[in-house]
């Protein structure tokens, strides 16, 4: 639609750079915000926030190039690496882990903390696929469907090889929605809830995410998220990497809940 967003001092400034910036900031400050209110130390939680950020940025990268080796083979290799948004999936896979190990060496309360976050990150994310609807990146398929959307700006071919002049279904639009609904579920989640288990926000973000992006995947026409089965031409046989990891991460999920549901009924029966 509008990769390009303005031209500053002859630098070129991208819908989806500042739409992603934006998300991540506003994601940030709400859950700086939300900590400092729970009374935890504000300076240690904004260095395990700001590194966590870090890790998930290299994270989201790394996996793109797993997914997708050829593109290091090809002519400016690090500068298409550094321009493309990398997958939301590797920044999770990364960061997840830097918070545990970052929280613990901060001897913060690792799963309060995530509960508080979880839904920011929904937020967060919302706004960066608003952003892949600028780029033109993150397409969807070809469709005759009333749902659909034509790009026609030359630089989403060129960036994201888009497709031009062809309806396409709004898939960026479509999980935007769905990202944002799911923020407003877990956050009224999160301040309405009578029984504070702790990870609980948490699981059902990676759950409600989960189902989130493996249907969409079904309709999404672009190759960068790579296939563990089958290919692109034959998505209802087929398994991309990003359905793999949700599904991984559903049933993590579920099995946290479960367990955590479990053990406060025990602990339940045993304190009448």
């Amino acid at each position: 639609m509008h990769p390009e967003l303005f031209t500053l001092f002859g630098v070129t400034i991208y819908t989806y750079g500042f739409l992603f910036a934006l998300g991540v900031g506003v994601s940030f400050l709400l859950s700086l915000a939300r900590v400092k209110k729970a009374g935890l130390d504000g300076d240690a939680v904004f260095d395990v926030f700001f590194w966590t950020v870090v890790w998930g940025a290299v994270g989201s990268k790394l996996l793109l190039v797993v997914t997708n080796p050829e593109m290091l083979t090809q002519g400016e290799a690090l500068q298409n690496l550094f321009r493309s948004g990398g997958t939301f999936y590797g920044a999770i896979l990364a960061g997840l882990p830097a918070l545990i190990i970052l929280a613990h060496r901060k001897r913060l309360p690792l799963l309060p903390i995530a509960d508080m976050v979880a839904p920011f990150v929904a937020l967060g994310h919302s706004f960066g696929r608003l952003g892949c609807f600028c780029a033109g990146c993150c397409f969807g398929r070809p469709t005759t469907g009333p749902l659909s959307v034509v790009f026609t700006n030359p630089v989403a071919f060129e960036k994201s090889g888009t497709p031009l002049h062809v309806h396409l279904f709004p898939s960026q639009l479509v999980e935007a929605i769905f990202n944002f609904l799911n923020f407003l579920i877990l956050n009224t989640f999160y301040l309405k809830r009578k029984k504070k288990t702790p990870g609980t926000v948490l699981a059902l973000y990676i759950l409600n995410y989960a189902v989130i992006r493996f249907f969409l995947e079904y309709f999404r026409g672009d190759e960068d998220r790579g296939f563990l089965l089958g290919s692109l031409e034959h998505p209802w046989s087929s398994l991309s990497t990003s359905q793999g990891i949700a599904l991984a991460g559903f049933f993590g999920a579920l099995l946290f809940l479960i367990f955590r549901r479990n053990t406060s009924a025990d602990h339940g029966n045993r304190h009448p």
